[in-house]
This record gives structure tokens, C-alpha cells and sequence, in this order.
């Protein structure tokens, strides 16, 4: 029987519900003729949202389409819905049991855990368009919303470095230090805590910016690799650093990425100021099944 609307479908997930939602929307496209609009229950946890569901459901033997991974809550729901001859579709329980029986244990069985994995997994992506947006003091706007701002001279690693913590779900802004030129009022209006430096042996960083200009076809006898020239800069740098002695420096002299970013991790985690949807604060289970870089890389 249905109503002059047309056929409803009532869909009901301990979660968001949107993996029903869209699950049937992809069935739904073999069905062009039918007439049909969706009811949505979501975060239903308990029995007494399942009989009022039911009830509902009822009135016009409406169809029950349901992920809900509680094994006690799925069997109520079935009992509940032969009791009132409720036609119901289990979208999760068959997977969930094939997939107990090929790994040998069974699921855990929390609600919720895929809309969190999603959640954190856009805020790592947000994360990482923060950081190309602010790379290499491309803007200064927003710096309120940053995790952590890093400054430094060029070459000392800070985009790499920003990039690399943007992969881990920090907000990273890099701005870089130029002789002859003050740093941004904006810097010094955000919280201090969350500023540091990169510093950097000068005859190393000599080496790595010949290499720059070596691999670019550059003349290598300009001023950008010039000892001297560096010496000034890191001198000027260093002088910035020694005015403003609440930032922590970092020297990143022939260090991987991931070393330099430990020890920021480490020294942020100390302060308090770990993003919340950061790699090291997820479950395993959150965790993807690669590394976002190599980690080989060196300071270049």
C-alpha cells in the first residue's frame, strides 16, 4: 500500500546515515519509474527509536532500509519489523559477518567510527589547502587560524617542512625571512607559542643553494650562494630570533623532515597545542595505510 506521494523509504543508521542514503540512491537508478521519497533516521542507538521507527513505518508498510552495526540492535529491528510486516533490507549486517568470518574475530561494533575516519580525514585536507594557501608568505591573512607559523630564510626547509605537517592535519603558515625587510605586523599580533624559526649551518646552506642553481641551469657565482651572503642573511635572521626569544629555533642542519618535525611535535604536544585531528591523535584503525612523503628527504 502506499500513499498518493508515492513509495517512501525510510532509511535508519546508528551513524549519519548517509551510507544507506547513498547505497540506495545507486540501487534507486534501476528504478527510474518509481515514485519515491527518503525518510532519514539517524544516530538511532537504542530500542525505544527502533519500536517508534517501526510504528512509523507501519502505517504503510513503508520499506526499512538500515545500517546499524550493533548485532543486539539489527536483531531487535528485524523481530520488531516481522512483528508488524515491515518489509527491511540490511545493508551492513552481511558484510560485517562475511567480514568476521574471513578475518577470524568479529567487528567492533561502535557506531559512529566511519563519520569520525571521514571527519578527520577532510580536516587533514583542509589542513594541507590551508598550508598551500599560506605557503612562502603568499598570504598573511588567517594567521589566527594557523597551528604553526614558521620562519626562515630561504632554503631552510619550511615549505617541505609545512607540507609535511599539513599531511599530519596541522594548519601551517611558512613566511620567509628577507634582509631588509621587517616581519609582518601579523606574525606578532597571534598567539606567540605558535611561532618558530629554522636556522641552518651557513656553509651547508651555501651547498644546498648551488645545487638549487645547478639543478635550475643557473649561474652559480650570483649573490643567492654566495658564502658571504649567506653568512649575512643567517646573521640577520639570527638577530630577529635573538629579539624575540619566546619563538623556539630549530637548526635543521643536515636533518630529515621528519626529525625536525618530531621535535616540533614534541615541544607543541608539551604546550598543548596539538590540533585534535592530527596522525598521532587518531586511533590506529584512523591512521592511512601510507606514508604521505618519502621521508628521505634531506634539508634542500
Amino acid at each position: 500500500m502506499t500513499n498518493d506521494a508515492g513509495h517512501r523509504i525510510i532509511l535508519v543508521s546508528d551513524g549519519t546515515g548517509e551510507t544507506a542514503a547513498q547505497m540506495t540512491k545507486a540501487a534507486m537508478v534501476q528504478f527510474v519509474n518509481q515514485n519515491v521519497y527518503f525518510t532519514r533516521y539517524k544516530n538511532v542507538r537504542h530500542e525505544s527509536q527502533i519500536e517508534a521507527i517501526c510504528d512509523d513505518a507501519a502505517v504503510n508498510r513503508d520499506l526499512l532500509i538500515y545500517t546499524i552495526v550493533s548485532p543486539a540492535l539489527r536483531a531487535f529491528l528485524v523481530s520488531k519489523a516481522r512483528e508488524k510486516s515491515i518489509p527491511c533490507v540490511d545493508l551492513l549486517g552481511p558484510i560485517l559477518v562475511g567480514l568476521a568470518s574471513h578475518f577470524g574475530y568479529e567487528p567492533k561494533s561502535i557506531a559512529g567510527l566511519l563519520h569520525d575516519v571521514n571527519e578527520s580525514y577532510f580536516e587533514r585536507i583542509a589542513a594541507m589547502e590551508y598550508t598551500i594557501a599560506h605557503d612562502d608568505g603568499r598570504d598573511f591573512t588567517g594567521l589566527q587560524k594557523a597551528d604553526l607559523v614558521i620562519l626562515g630564510i630561504s632554503r631552510t626547509s619550511k615549505t617541505p617542512l609545512s607540507m609535511y605537517l599539513s599531511h599530519q592535519g596541522w594548519r601551517v603558515a611558512n613566511i620567509p625571512l628577507i634582509q631588509g625587510f621587517q616581519v609582518p605586523k601579523e606574525v606578532l599580533e597571534i598567539d606567540q607559542r605558535r611561532v618558530i624559526g629554522l636556522t641552518i649551518d651557513a656553509q651547508n646552506l651555501a651547498t644546498i643553494r648551488r645545487a638549487r642553481l645547478e639543478r635550475l641551469g643557473q649561474n652559480q657565482g650570483g649573490e643567492y650562494a654566495d658564502p658571504e651572503k649567506v653568512n649575512l642573511e643567517i646573521e640577520y635572521a639570527n638577530e630577529i630570533f635573538r629579539r624575540n626569544r619566546r619563538w623556539p629555533i630549530f637548526n635543521v642542519t643536515g636533518k630529515a623532515l621528519e626529525e625536525t618535525a618530531s621535535e616540533i611535535i614534541k615541544l607543541m604536544a608539551s604546550r598543548r597545542l596539538t590540533p585534535p585531528n592530527t596522525l598521532e591523535n587518531l586511533l590506529p584503525s584512523q591512521l592511512p595505510t601510507t606514508a604521505p612523503l618519502d621521508g628521505k628527504k634531506k634539508t634542500e
